[in-house]
């Protein structure tokens, strides 16, 4: 990356309140704040985290849905030259407990709805005297946020910014021990801030809506752009597709970052096709595979110019596919735009085009590593026999030979069956084709002839009457014969993160338990 003016994130939201205090600086709902009380909010806090005794480089916790005062907390975290730790709100309290432990977080901010779970763990966390924070509330154990901004003062931070400290660090929701903790440093994350803001024309005037949690990296990945560019941000606590729609047009908003299953209800809405969409000049998608027919119904119906990325929050390894500009490379999650991009089998061997394996790439926007976990964070990564460091996707793949890249699965979501590797989105695409499915996902179960066979997990459109055993010899027709599936089972829903990944560890468990 060519040199750049590095501005820290929060000084720059600062400039901004500055330069335009009466813009609006963040919608929820109704309420507005401009970013003259954006910029002395998070001033404010920025003071009143650092009296409170938190060093240079602490880490402060957050659970919470999205809000204005959410996205304030982490930008004040920022403020005090600390690191924000977003907590997943699906993790349980045990979880969440380990997370703020493992990230050494010495304040924590609750949203009230949270303060139920929280509490049975709140007891022997190393947290500082006042470091217990109700976002929206307080009570005899939490201190009021509100207070706490109030009763501060407004100076700018005069604390010395290091590039090379923590910005934040994600956790996974993992269901059993301590989830990896990634942590970005300030200067991985303004490279990307700023790899962003120009390529898609963020500026004042610009409104980013905010779909996705905000512990969530898909998330980030456009609000803090957002952020830097003087644009406005849209928050809601949960994401609906009719009120997404309404802020679309009441709001105008231009960017916005949606999942599949976002695109999906957007698409199929019944005020999708009479909204005014028009403001809309990007679209964004990541964190799962959309697929090509809805990829270009969405190019095709909606406004705006639509933008896939592919990559890991470990950074390294990023496509870009400018779906506009590339109507039949829509099967593929575009090319690589930063770094390097490779295929290598199970011995590190460098694949050419058209044959598949694990996806590996280097990239200046890498993390720094796993918290407190060395050993993981070295089995990350893969050393090429020219002595160059890549980040393993865990993801299988294969490049065409202009250099797009198809994504077949994750590794650890291949099947294996009779010696023979089967690549359950293979099986989904044909699934998917059928008129009256509307979600599949397939996942290996036990066979005692095979190790293990596929297995179709399908949710039909609604108000059709699919046949499992039908469905499951339309498919077989279709696929070749090493890929047949053993059968088709009904689901109502299939399990999902919150920003829309398919849960196949969830679906296999039933299968595997015994």
């Amino acid at each position: 990356m060519s040199e750049f003016t590095y501005e820290p994130l929060a000084r720059k939201v600062w400039s901004w309140a500055a330069e335009q205090p009466d813009a609006v600086a963040a919608i929820e709902g109704e309420r507005r704040r401009t970013w003259g009380e954006y910029g002395s909010r998070t001033r404010r806090l920025a003071s009143a985290l650092i009296a409170l005794g938190l060093p240079a480089d602490g880490r402060v916790a957050l659970l919470g849905r999205n809000s204005i005062e959410y996205g304030e907390a982490f930008i004040g975290t920022l403020g005090a030259e600390a690191c924000a730790v977003p907590l997943p709100t699906m993790a349980t309290a045990e979880t969440l407990r380990m997370m703020i432990e493992d990230s050494g977080a010495r304040v924590l901010l609750v949203a009230q709805e949270y303060r139920e779970l929280i509490a049975p763990v709140l007891d022997g966390l190393a947290l500082l005297p006042g470091g217990l924070l109700g976002l929206d509330f307080d009570d005899d154990v939490f201190a009021s946020y509100e207070t706490l901004i109030a009763d501060a003062d407004d100076p700018a931070s005069d604390r010395p910014h290091d590039r090379d400290a923590g910005f934040n660090i994600i956790y996974s929701s993992g269901t059993t021990g301590v989830p990896k903790g990634i942590l970005h440093t300030n200067l991985m994350r303004h490279k990307q801030i700023l790899g962003f803001t120009v390529p898609f024309e963020m500026g004042p005037g610009s409104v980013n809506a905010v779909t996705t949690p905000l512990y969530a990296n898909t998330s980030l990945v456009t609000w803090l752009p957002s952020l830097y560019a003087g644009a406005a941000s849209t928050y809601r606590r949960k994401f609906d597709t009719a009120a997404f729609l309404e802020s679309v047009e009441r709001d105008r908003v231009s960017h916005a970052m949606l999942v599949p299953v976002q695109y999906d209800r957007i698409l199929r809405h019944e005020a999708y096709a009479s909204t005014d969409k028009s403001s809309m000049r990007y679209k964004f998608c990541t964190s799962a595979p959309l697929r090509e027919e809805l990829k270009r119904r969405v190019v095709e119906t909606f406004p705006g110019k639509f933008i896939e990325f592919y990559g890991l929050t470990e950074g390294g390894v990023s496509t870009i596919l400018f779906g506009n500009e590339n109507p039949t490379k829509l099967a593929s999650v575009g090319k690589c735009y930063a770094g390097e991009l490779r295929i290598i089998d199970d011995q590190g061997t460098a694949l050419p085009a058209g044959q598949t394996g694990e996806i590996v790439g280097r990239n200046e926007l890498m993390m720094k590593g796993y918290v407190n976990r060395e050993k993981e964070t070295n089995e990350m990564l893969w050393t090429s026999p020219d002595g160059l460091t890549f980040v393993r996707s865990g993801d299988v793949g294969r490049l065409d030979d202009d250099g797009f890249l198809y994504l077949s699965d994750r590794k650890k979501d291949m099947i294996i069956s009779g010696g023979l590797n089967i690549y359950a989105t293979d099986l989904e695409i044909a699934i998917d084709a059928h008129p009256d499915v509307q979600e599949v996902a397939v996942i290996g179960i036990p066979s005692e002839e095979w190790g293990e066979t596929p297995l179709a997990l399908v949710v039909a459109e609604p108000g059709k009457d699919v046949d499992p055993g039908a469905l499951c010899a339309w498919a077989n027709e279709r696929l070749g014969k090493s890929q047949r599936i053993s059968a088709v089972e009904l689901r109502d829903e299939l399990p999902k993160s919150p920003i829309g990944k398919i849960l196949k560890r969830e679906l296999r468990a039933p299968y595997w338990k015994d």
